[in-house]
């Protein structure tokens, strides 16, 4: 079993928690309240900046060449690119830049983004993987989950956008790429290494757990 397969299956309870919140179900159906949606777009800002951070940190915890320039390709797409259009998206929703940036970070926000960054710090650059990789690959698996539900309304629906963002070739090979990185980074670990990247992966699970119920309670 590949290490990303692994992760995922022991804490799988929190796997489907995250994957199948009602965030997530609400947001597929079209009927999830206008102002969680943009609170957690606001939100989501604020995580892209600091997710920027820890594609810097892979730069400096990489080891070699390889390793730092796919680090830098991360940061280069979300400074250049990612949060562009995601200050586009946001607008559309009528949140100005502006805006955007006086924002307070929520304490969900302010909780999972830190955690992402202490295990970067502190650990090693398949720590920091596993810490991001709740994120990178779990929207990809949202994305399909939400295309496979009989409940899912694509035509009308005001986040359709959101779910083909998601569902789209590009995201779905930056997720298969991040995936194949963690399994060749976790090859031949030994048991209390194993348990360690456990603890990881499943607090970062928990944590977009509370970053979703940040959007649907409002949560500052």
């Amino acid at each position: 079993m590949s290490l990303y397969d692994h992760l995922k299956t022991q804490c799988s309870d929190d796997w489907k928690a995250y994957i199948q919140h009602d965030f997530v179900r609400q947001l597929g159906r079209g009927d999830l309240a206008e102002a969680s949606f943009q609170h957690y777009l606001q939100q989501d800002y604020l995580f892209l900046i600091q997710f920027s951070r820890a594609w810097g940190l892979a730069v400096f915890k990489s080891e070699d060449l390889a390793s730092m320039r796919y680090a830098q390709s991360g940061l280069n797409a979300m400074l250049d690119t990612e949060i562009g259009l995601h200050v586009d998206y946001c607008r559309d929703w009528g949140i100005s830049e502006a805006q955007l940036q006086t924002l307070p970070e929520a304490s969900a926000t302010v909780a999972y983004t830190r955690y992402v960054l202490d295990a970067g710090f502190a650990g090693d650059l398949l720590d920091l993987h596993v810490a991001l990789s709740p994120c990178i690959i779990g929207y990809a698996e949202i994305a399909q989950w939400l295309a496979e539900q009989p409940d899912t309304r694509r035509e009308g629906n005001p986040y359709n956008a959101w779910i083909e963002m998601y569902l789209s070739d590009e995201y779905q090979q930056a997720a298969r790429t991040e995936r194949e990185l963690l399994d060749t980074l976790g090859q031949d670990l030994p048991p209390a290494r194993l348990a360690a990247l456990e603890k990881r992966f499943r607090t970062a699970t928990r944590m977009e757990v509370s970053f979703w119920q940040m959007g649907l309670d409002l949560a500052d």
